[in-house]
């Protein structure tokens, strides 16, 4: 895990961004220290797949386990973020 990691609680982190435009993944990563670059080494997944996931242009179920685990979440926090991201959109859910 990079060396500028903070711990913040995770909940306020995700009701605080989403609805706001702002990707909650997006603010968990950097919070956690991590480049998309860096991710993407951690995870297995592309830099532009991490880029789709947060921009909300994607939001495959596999691949926000594989960043959760990365980023040791528990992974409902990602998906449980992602669907209340997409209802807020009026996109449906996963």
């Amino acid at each position: 895990m990079p060396h500028s990691a903070k711990n913040a609680p995770l909940s306020d982190l995700v009701a605080s961004e989403v609805g706001q435009g702002h990707s909650a993944l997006r603010t968990i990563r950097e919070t956690r220290g991590y480049s998309v670059e860096e991710l993407s080494l951690t995870c297995g997944l592309s830099i532009e797949e991490i880029e789709d996931i947060e921009s909300g242009r994607s939001a495959d179920p596999s691949k926000l386990r594989r960043i959760a685990s990365a980023l040791r979440l528990p992974q409902e926090t990602l998906i449980g973020s992602t669907v209340q991201a997409q209802a807020a959109q009026g996109r449906p859910a996963l």
